[in-house]
């Protein structure tokens, strides 16, 4: 594996800093690491119109997608709490499981997910938070 699991929670800290929350005070960050070594970022961006509200992981992804990742995704940190303090252990929504497991399947790779919580870091592979996953894989 390319990513080192501390150094890969801190860049999902640092853009943790960077969420729009003014309505939940939660605030998000993940990081994408991908195979060449490469590491994206992104925040949560709430929306006054709360269903518009954009998780983290989906505008990291978003911005890989952007930037013509097709595939490497090889491990994800994702770091959440109220007022950008440390909380508990925060998982990817099932929406975020989905639009993460789009990006894996691209590269045929099951990446490591790092939820980190303020005294615990839970270690999950993708496949584990969405067994069955649907993807690019079942259109063809």
């Amino acid at each position: 594996m390319t990513h080192d699991r501390d150094a890969l929670i801190a860049a999902a800290k640092a853009a943790q800093a960077q969420a729009y929350a003014p309505y939940s005070n939660f605030h998000v960050g993940a990081a994408l690491g991908f195979t060449d070594g490469s590491v994206v970022t992104a925040a949560n961006t709430e929306n006054a119109s709360y269903g518009l509200t954009l998780c983290a992981e989906t505008n990291a992804v978003a911005q890989a997608m952007s930037e013509g990742r097709r595939g490497g995704l090889e491990a994800v940190a994702v770091v959440g709490g109220t007022r950008g303090e440390p909380g508990p252990v925060v998982t990817p929504c099932g929406r975020c499981r989905q639009v993460l497991n789009e990006l894996a399947q691209l590269g045929g790779t099951d990446p490591v997910i790092w939820c980190a919580g303020a005294d615990e870091v839970l270690e999950l592979q993708l496949s584990a938070l969405l067994p069955y996953a649907f993807g690019p894989a079942n259109l063809g």
